[in-house]
């Protein structure tokens, strides 16, 4: 994934995600919330770094950058506040709405009321509407760039998914694209009136809220019915619901985001207004000249880049400096199960169980950076995440340094051996250095392994998410990342994805073909809990199941070290964007 990370998991950075509590000196300069201290207004924010957004449309965008800009010029009717507090960051507060919404004793309507005040940056400027968010519900389904989050809202929302089939079907030009739109409704989404949403689901869903939270649920004006969506007219013709308005953006190169003259502080409790300006330079795909200018001062924040894993030690006790906890399986070790090697060796769940003592956790922790920059894992579902339980650990070892030892006893009773496996790995960032690390743990259990060496833009499609390549086995075992698109009430985001086999199929991200009708149905039961705390039963639940099966080896979750210039002040880390919120900070 380079620098940038598609949310859900399909392509990684070299350090990431998400956290909460600053680890690092907070210095007097970095005023938090509460703190005291004196915002200032005006300036230029520097923002420098590699690639490009995947999509600068919010409902098709989807990786961590675009997160953090939509944060920018977007607005939801639910959304996350400014915090360095990890629990108070991922609790969902009110955006575009004025209150969270009224839900209905069965647990499937939510009707929400528009706080007045949101203006879309028009001339005039104008109200946004629940009509709006009608629009924008439905463009996630568009046929030209459908949302890559669209199984949220049509696994939710009633009539979703007869929506979504039906637009599929529709000719790829504007007029037919804003005719479909215009005379096909969805059956569990209307604006009773300007100021009224209504939204009705097809079964409780605990996580709705979430849902709506993500950039993809955010409005959209009629304007944007005269482009393709995210298409190169769209591109330049963005309309503004947040206290920053995209000036220019040039593919590639630069986004220049001014202020926006239509916000108002008083309709919105999550952002501010500091600075004039927020200058984006793309382009710099090294993280070490990056860092060099974040020390100079010639830049503010980094983009997409990470801290130098070699800069590291030095900028201990630098108060620029500050680690964030995260909540990841970053790397994760996948075994593929419908592989025939080794005559389906793999299959037996005796076997995974075996490689699960075999591997040496916090050597790869050292290749990340240490225990500090990362959290050793025993289960399926990291801290942070519902679901986690430290109660699950079925293959701990002492000092997660691996057991070779019970892993050939596991092996021998199994009645399985001269065991070589394929194992296809990146072949940029630490990801060598973790399959090598990986292959010398199972030589000590008496496997061999063929590492193969693969482009990261191969990694997934052509090995672990090809299910003709999984079945003819081109891969044994592999080492991917996942992210969830949201923390907390994530369960849908993070065990669903990887481990209901009910829906396996090309592209899937369950990638070892793990499927435990008990499992599914369990994980059935948390997506419709009538509460949050008895889903984190199921989620418990599940993850205990999941584990027992030993699908994967967890390995470890990482936490994210941030650094910012000297003048940067109220440097607030959003989970949410493994960024800090460019709504909060000010110069000084």
């Amino acid at each position: 994934m380079g620098s940038v990370k598609i949310r859900g998991g399909v392509a990684i950075a070299t350090v990431l995600i998400f956290g909460g509590t600053a680890c690092g000196g907070t210095g007097e300069k970095n005023v938090f919330p509460g703190g005291g201290g004196i915002p200032v207004q005006g300036g230029v924010l520097k923002v420098v770094g590699s690639g490009d957004v995947d999509h600068l449309d919010p409902s098709s965008s989807y990786t961590t950058v675009a997160y953090n800009l939509n944060r920018t010029w977007t607005r939801q009717l639910v959304t996350y506040p400014a915090s360095n507090d990890f629990d108070t960051a991922i609790k969902i507060v009110p955006d575009a709405a004025e209150a969270l919404p009224k839900i209905s004793a069965d647990g499937r309507t939510y009707t929400f009321k528009i706080r007045d005040g949101v203006l879309w940056n028009t001339s005039p400027a104008r109200q946004v509407t629940a009509s709006d968010f009608v629009r924008g519900l439905k463009r996630l389904a568009n046929p030209v760039q459908p949302s890559g989050g669209i199984s949220y809202y049509t696994g939710t929302i009633d009539g979703m998914q007869e929506f979504f089939t039906a637009f599929q079907k529709v000719p790829k030009t504007v007029p037919a694209i804003a005719q479909f739109m215009a005379r096909t409704p969805i059956r569990g989404v209307r604006a009773i009136d300007p100021r009224t949403l209504e939204i009705k689901l097809t079964t409780r869903a605990s996580d709705f809220l979430n849902i709506l939270a993500l950039p993809f649920a955010s409005p959209a004006p009629v304007e944007y019915e005269r482009y393709l969506p995210d298409g190169p007219d769209f591109r330049q013709h963005t309309i503004s619901l947040g206290p920053y308005r995209i000036d220019s953006y040039q593919a590639g190169r630069a986004i220049v985001l001014l202020r926006n003259p239509a916000w108002k502080k008083a309709a919105d409790s999550v952002r501010q207004q500091y600075v004039d300006r927020i200058q984006i330079t793309l382009g710099q795909d090294s993280a070490d000249v990056v860092q060099q200018q974040l020390e100079a001062g010639t830049a503010d924040v980094s983009w997409d880049q990470p801290v130098p894993t070699s800069a590291i030690q030095r900028l201990i006790g630098d108060p620029d400096y500050h680690v964030f906890e995260g909540s990841s399986l970053n790397p994760f070790l996948v075994f593929n199960l419908q592989s025939p090697n080794n005559n389906r060796a793999l299959a037996n769940v005796k076997v995974r169980q075996a490689i699960n003592f075999a591997i040496n956790k916090v050597a790869i922790a050292q290749i990340w950076g240490g225990t500090t920059l990362n959290t050793v894992l025993d289960g399926a579902v990291p801290p942070g995440s519902i679901g986690f339980d430290t109660e699950v650990r079925p293959f701990a070892t002492p000092g997660h340094a691996g057991d070779p030892a019970k892993c050939r006893l596991m092996m021998a009773q199994a009645g399985v051996s001269n065991l070589v496996l394929q194992f296809p790995y990146r072949t940029n960032s630490n990801h060598p250095k973790v399959a090598q690390s990986i292959a010398g743990d199972l030589t000590k259990c008496g496997i061999g392994s063929n590492l193969i060496a693969t482009a990261p833009e191969d990694f997934y499609g052509r090995y672990l998410s090809s299910v003709a390549k999984s079945r003819e086995g081109k891969w044994d075992i592999g080492a991917p990342a996942w992210l969830p698109d949201w923390y907390g009430n994530n369960g849908r985001s993070v065990v669903v994805p990887l481990f209901d086999g009910s829906n396996y199929t090309e592209g899937s991200t369950d990638y070892g073909a793990y499927n435990n009708p008990k499992v599914n149905a369990v994980i059935a039961k948390a997506l419709t809990a009538g509460s949050e705390s008895e889903a984190e039963n199921r989620w418990k639940e599940a993850n205990a199941m999941i584990m027992a099966d030993a699908p994967i080896v967890p390995l470890t979750s990482q936490n994210v070290p941030k650094f910012h210039s000297s003048r940067v002040r109220n440097a607030i880390y959003s989970p949410m964007s493994q960024q800090f919120d460019y709504t909060q900070l000010w110069l000084g």
